[in-house]
């Protein structure tokens, strides 16, 4: 497939053999399309910061083989109860104070029971009162539980989908794929921006990449937010010991999640502690215009914000406000 006309598609659907396509492009070349699709859709030098806060820590229920807070899995992390509305109120505020203009609240659920959303939905009219923007990740969500998040302010909702269909059984057994599908269709539903993205270095292939980002793609519409996580090895977890992803292929799972979704935010998340500046500035480059800003990721370590805010001092990068 020639290489422009792959750039310039506009057909609502992406097959996962179309997307590996892009993947084995020359290097170069597919940067130069990606900054291309970019510069059309976006400010180029501006980046959107969002913090991101662990509301209540530890014992989820599910299998997740990368994830720490995985009751299944032998970590170090500790169950805790969710947070009081004081506490995320002064992380919201440090957020603010330190660039933020999103801030992401995310619980270790398989899905909110009823009472733990009333609570929730206080600290999402909180941080709105702040004039921040709210996310929250809570899991699955019930029948008419997106629509009260909504009433309540919500801007945006995270729910990933991880990894390729193809690849999933591989890494999570208490869920479905499909379990996920419905839970982003509801939070469609109930008029809630998406916020969906997956995680890459799991093990799978560069064709189950392929495969991620065309189900992201082809989500109708496609998710205004894309995190693009690396995985970060926990000790204890099942893929404490997977081979580390190659930076440069990072870097151009970035550059496709441009080029097939031309319009969204996609957000250079999880992973960015042990990524050197250069990688990072090659992402940025690839059309990455969006950072977790803070230093902690849930219950994984983030960049410090001082060292965040130089290097986008030396990229001359300017925080969305």
């Amino acid at each position: 497939m020639d290489a422009i006309a792959v750039s310039r598609k506009t057909s609502t659907r992406w097959t996962p053999k179309q997307v590996l396509s892009l993947f084995e492009l020359p290097f170069m070349d597919l940067l130069y399309q990606a900054q291309e699709v970019h510069r059309t859709h976006h400010d180029p030098h501006q980046i959107q910061l969002s913090s991101l806060l662990s509301i209540k820590t530890g014992g989820c229920p599910e299998d997740c083989k990368y994830c720490p807070q995985s009751a299944q899995n032998n970590t170090d992390v500790e169950r805790e109860r969710l947070l009081a509305l004081q506490e995320v109120q002064k992380a919201a505020q440090n957020a603010k104070d330190s660039g933020a203009t999103r801030f992401c609240m995310g619980a270790a659920w398989r899905g909110p029971k009823d009472h733990h959303l009333e609570d929730v939905i206080e600290m999402v009219k909180m941080v709105k009162s702040m004039g921040l923007e709210a996310c929250v990740t809570l899991g699955m969500l019930k029948e008419g539980q997106a629509e009260k998040l909504k009433e309540a302010g919500l801007d945006y909702y995270n729910h990933n989908l991880d990894t390729s269909p193809e690849f999933y059984g591989q890494i999570i057994t208490t869920r479905t794929y499909q379990d996920r599908l419905d839970t982003l269709e509801r939070v469609r539903h109930a008029g809630i921006k998406v916020c969906c993205g997956g995680i890459v270095g799991l093990g799978e292939s560069r064709a189950q990449r392929a495969g991620l980002l065309s189900q992201l793609a082809n989500l109708n519409p496609p998710p205004e937010s894309v995190p693009i996580n690396q995985l970060v090895k926990v000790a204890g977890t099942p893929l404490a010991e997977v081979e580390d992803i190659d930076e440069f292929e990072f870097i151009r799972t970035i550059a496709v999640a441009r080029i097939i979704m031309p319009t969204s935010h996609v957000r250079l998340s999880a992973g960015r502690e042990s990524m050197s500046d250069g990688t990072q500035a090659l992402c940025f480059l690839a059309g990455a215009n969006s950072i977790f800003y803070g230093e902690e990721l849930l219950t994984t370590a983030n960049p410090k914000v001082e060292a965040d805010k130089h290097l986008l001092n030396r990229l001359n990068l300017i925080p969305r406000t």
